[in-house]
């Protein structure tokens, strides 16, 4: 599927070959790219990061324990207990979508999360998972009978209410990423060339503001929202129909 970016790069057609070119199947490189490129930084910080680890004295090890216990207190008010397979998956949903907004501040590298083909992809994931772990905790028919729910002629309307988790998740990521992106860059463009307002920019702490804005505070918030709305769908599909 074609991924909304703004200077899209000639899409990659692995099937033309055989014949097949249409857009459906087309591969956007930039994102791929990036996103193998913050997937090596991430992993590079996180084998300092558990270097780090072994010196219990550290400002390291606090944070880090920090970090989890503060997400392990929220998986159990939501969910009433800690499950380390659903800590380790909501922390990994959450510091990828922080890094790949947070890397974006590096040059020449943007986050991927601004192509709707990333955030489809995680909220995908995120659903089978929720779905996966619904069946296991309800039982196969258990699971059945929430889609017949309160009556049977409700079937359709109960399909489209879990498949519109999958829209909730992805497109809010990609609207409020690939807006600000759309902002960056009308800014930017707006200035460029001009040595007067770069400078100003510059100087000001505009520029720095704009970078910090769009690639910290926005993307932490835009992780944290994603993360804890699938944690909240996680414990609504726990809990089955008559859950609390």
């Amino acid at each position: 599927m074609k991924g909304f970016v703004l200077f899209a790069e000639e899409p990659w057609r692995p099937l033309a070959y055989f014949g097949i070119t249409n857009p459906f199947f087309d591969l956007n490189p930039e994102a791929i790219t990036h996103t193998w490129i913050i997937l090596g930084l991430l992993l590079v910080s996180l084998l300092a990061i558990n270097w780090f680890l072994r010196k219990k004295n550290s400002i390291v090890y606090f944070l880090a324990t920090s970090f989890v216990n503060y997400f392990g207190s929220l998986c159990t008010q939501t969910l009433g207990e800690v499950s380390f397979k659903h800590l380790a998956f909501i922390l990994a949903l959450f510091c990828f979508i922080f890094c790949a907004n947070l890397f974006a501040v590096i040059p020449w590298i943007e986050e991927p999360t601004k192509d709707i083909n990333t955030t489809l992809a995680l909220g995908i994931s995120a659903f089978l998972y929720i779905q996966y772990y619904a069946i296991r905790a309800n039982g196969l028919w258990g699971y059945i009978k929430e889609y017949f729910q309160p009556f049977f002629l409700m079937l359709p309307l109960n399909i489209v209410g879990k498949i519109a988790s999958i829209v909730s998740l992805s497109f809010r990521l990609f609207g409020n990423i690939f807006g600000g992106f759309i902002i960056a860059k009308i800014f930017l463009g707006m200035i460029e060339g001009n040595i007067w307002a770069e400078s100003f920019g510059m100087l000001s702490g505009v520029h720095l503001v704009i970078t910090l804005f769009f690639g910290m505070f926005e993307g932490f918030l835009q992780a944290f929202v994603f993360s804890m709305l699938t944690l909240t769908y996680l414990s609504i599909a726990l809990s089955g129909e008559g859950g609390h």
